[in-house]
């Protein structure tokens, strides 16, 4: 693999592993509140976010090349009401949105083919992500003030299926 590939996969694994922090923290935040469904909810995407790091790692090791991990930054312990929240969720999904496709344009130019089809799963799993999160912060949106359609909604997110059904090894 070329130097300036490794390099950016290191830097995916480190943002894959720092958006499980994030949404950790995210989970402890609605515990604090009782509101457990929607910290349930976010604590799969703590665990579909490590799993997502390390498809990267296992990449970088199945290939014969060293991993670097990098330091991950502390994670905001606030995060507003639920709306907030989510919209916070959406806009850093769009963000990692924009890292696996600068990453699949750098293994394009690349030609780093294997690297390419294993993105093409995250770009996909992107679509997901946004599409999940732009559907719960829209529910939100018409809930408003309203404690029994928060209450309502927060027993749905209790329902969410643990992560690691539906990604390839």
């Amino acid at each position: 693999m070329k130097k300036s590939v490794v390099e950016a996969v290191n830097n995916q694994i480190q943002a894959e592993f720092s958006s499980a922090y994030l949404y950790l923290a995210m989970s402890a935040y609605f515990a604090e509140q009782n509101l457990n469904g929607f910290a349930s909810w976010m604590r799969i995407q703590w665990q579909e976010e490590l799993q997502h790091g390390l498809k990267f790692y296992d990449m970088l090791i199945g290939r014969d090349v060293n991993v670097t991990l990098k330091e991950l930054p502390q994670p905001e312990a606030e995060f507003g009401t639920t709306q907030e929240a989510f919209k916070a969720v959406l806009e850093h999904e769009k963000k990692v949105t924009k890292l696996i496709n600068e990453l699949y344009q750098l293994a394009s130019k690349e030609n780093d083919y294997p690297l390419q089809n294993l993105l093409q799963w995250f770009i996909d799993e992107q679509v997901e992500e946004e599409n999940n999160a732009r559907d719960i912060l829209n529910q939100l949106k018409l809930i408003g003030d309203n404690g029994t359609g928060l209450f309502m909604l927060d027993r749905e997110l209790s329902q969410r299926a643990s992560a690691g059904t539906n990604s390839p090894a």
